[in-house]
């Protein structure tokens, strides 16, 4: 039987359940279509790869764990990650983290499961994520592997927090001998598990789709950076060296200056388009090009009383908006008045609607948010999709997903990342990460039509896939029912809808299966050809597609 580790008692959080309570125990190998693992009870991880449908191999054994995995008392669930089409990594659930040479996999012949590291790495992990790449001609997997952890600090929150330890393996020569060791470890730390995280094929930054913000935890060693960081950080978020405000005619600025100064300290040099404010005999407070022309013999300044200097700026071309005071300087902040506000508002009604749905006749009608059922509304605010960038660790890339809620992952191309897809209104859109490419980071490669909504009315749903072709979606419940959802295909047939009088040229079906076992669906994988479900004792094969 499957080796399922079920939740222990203090495993009582949503994110043990997401993690480990939702793991997906049956593994998809990518670089080789139709070929599945799983790890049964023994600790053997065993191979199922399809070549005819009409001659079904048994499972093989491939690989055995070394560890006997039942003496370990806080152990997770095996796991296993296809980081190259011959290199393997592998965890035993209890802290240990094997590489594997493979060799090419799914055929007995070539596949032989050879073990080069193996290292107790702390506290039970299970594999997110790796990849196998070569830089400078040095061979590395970098591997993530992902904790939920007490947090002895945490007291309002669920009392744990998770950790996402990035690990790279190096191979290194050493008196003519090879062998791999641990290069670098580098912590995230997040208070939620990620629904997504991937390191990029080169090794250099990782992406990471999540509820909660994750950030780089430093070891003792980098301490001074960190509190210099802080330092910096700090300065950046000051208050603003000055406020403005403008009309069609005229802009007010604002500057806070320190008491002991009196009106001779001020110096203010107005010119057609500049402008230099000195305090006493320090460097400029603010100096620099306007970003429009003013009329400086009209400029004006005075103190008030609460220790402030307001300077008055008379606009040359009245009635244009500036979108900044002076060229390149961010230190200010711009204040809008309430008027301004409404007039903007008014500017733009042009673009929007009274009525929820002005014209009904439109052949695609908004999404009406009163027809939205009670399954649509889902538990979280908004995630975000973040890159970290392996050297700076910081963050490159943070784009906020509001209400497009995340619905499951899939390996479309292996030498890529995997792919995420996405709810957009009542669809599915899947989206293919490039880290190779900064100005198309993220591209949208397939749509499901109306599965979002569909998906949402599913109380009982598992686990979600597609096909790699994008041919069919797929989900299925804890137990038995698995809904299958075909692309748009043409008819052969004439069909015409009745309502409207118009012919039908394509039609998606939805088709249902229910397995016939009571055991509960531990594992999901969907081919191009087929879906896998994997219960405690039996697989299940169904053929969704037949092969060109």
């Amino acid at each position: 039987a499957v080796a399922e580790v079920k939740l222990r008692d203090d495993q009582y959080t949503l994110d043990h359940m997401r993690a480990f309570g939702m793991y997906n125990y049956l593994h998809l190998d990518s670089w080789y279509q139709d070929n599945v693992y799983y790890v049964d009870q023994c600790g053997r991880v065993m191979n199922l790869s399809v070549t005819l449908d009409t001659a079904l191999q048994k499972p093989r054994e491939v690989f055995r764990l070394p560890t006997d995995l039942t003496a370990c008392d806080n152990r997770l669930c095996a796991s296993v990650h296809f980081s190259s089409s011959t290199w393997v990594t592998l965890s035993d659930g209890t802290g240990r983290l094997f590489l594997i040479k493979s060799g090419k996999r799914g055929n007995s012949a070539s596949e032989k499961w050879e073990i080069v590291f193996n290292e107790e790495l702390g506290s039970p992990f299970i594999i997110a994520h790796s990849v196998s790449f070569v830089k400078s001609d040095i061979h590395s997997v970098a591997v993530l592997l992902l904790r939920v952890e007490k947090d002895e600090l945490d007291r309002k929150g669920s009392g744990f927090h998770i950790t996402l330890e990035w690990v790279t393996i190096a191979e290194i020569s050493k008196e003519g001998e090879h062998r791999y060791e641990i290069f670098k470890r580098r912590v995230l730390q997040g208070k939620s598990v990620p629904h997504y995280a991937a390191i990029e094929p080169s090794g250099d930054g990782i992406m990471i789709v999540s509820y909660k913000p994750f950030k780089f935890i430093r070891d003792e060693d980098n301490n001074l950076e960190e509190e210099n960081d802080d330092a910096k950080a700090t300065n950046e978020k000051k208050d603003p060296l000055y406020y403005w405000q403008q009309t069609e005619d005229d802009v007010t600025i604002t500057v806070h200056i320190p008491e002991d100064i009196t009106k001779d300290d001020i110096k203010v040099c107005f010119s057609p388009d500049n402008i230099c404010v000195t305090l006493k005999d320090q460097p400029p407070l603010m100096e620099g090009n306007l970003y429009s022309s003013v009329d400086h013999e009209s400029c004006t300044w005075i103190i008030r009383d609460n220790k402030s200097l307001e300077i008055s700026l008379t606009k040359k071309n009245e009635g244009s908006r500036w979108p900044e005071l002076i060229i390149g300087d961010t230190r200010g902040e711009f204040i809008m008045d309430p008027s301004q506000c409404s007039e903007i508002a008014e500017s733009l009604m042009h673009l929007t609607s009274e009525v929820m749905n002005p014209n009904p006749e439109k052949e695609n009608p908004p999404c009406n948010a009163q027809e939205l059922e009670e399954c649509d509304a889902f538990l979280e605010d908004s995630a975000s999709l973040c890159r970290f960038d392996g050297d700076t660790l910081k963050v490159t890339h943070v784009i906020n997903l509001g209400s497009n809620q995340y619905l499951f992952s899939v390996v479309v191309d292996p030498r890529e990342m995997p792919c995420f897809c996405l709810r957009h209104d009542v669809d599915a859109l899947l989206w293919q990460p490039h880290s190779d490419q900064p100005e198309n980071m993220w591209e949208h490669i397939s749509t499901f039509n109306a599965l979002g909504y569909v998906q949402a009315s599913k109380q009982d749903k598992k686990f979600m896939a597609c096909a790699p072709d994008y041919s069919y979606a797929a989900l299925c419940e804890c137990l038995r029912r698995v809904f299958i959802y075909r692309q748009p295909t043409p008819l052969s047939t004439v069909l015409y809808n009745r309502k409207e009088g118009r012919q039908v040229g394509q039609v998606a079906k939805q088709l249902v299966t229910t397995l016939e076992a009571s055991d509960p669906i531990l594992g999901f994988q969907a081919t191009s050809e087929r879906l896998f479900v994997l219960t405690t004792k039996t697989l299940f094969l169904i053929k969704v597609n037949s092969g060109n």
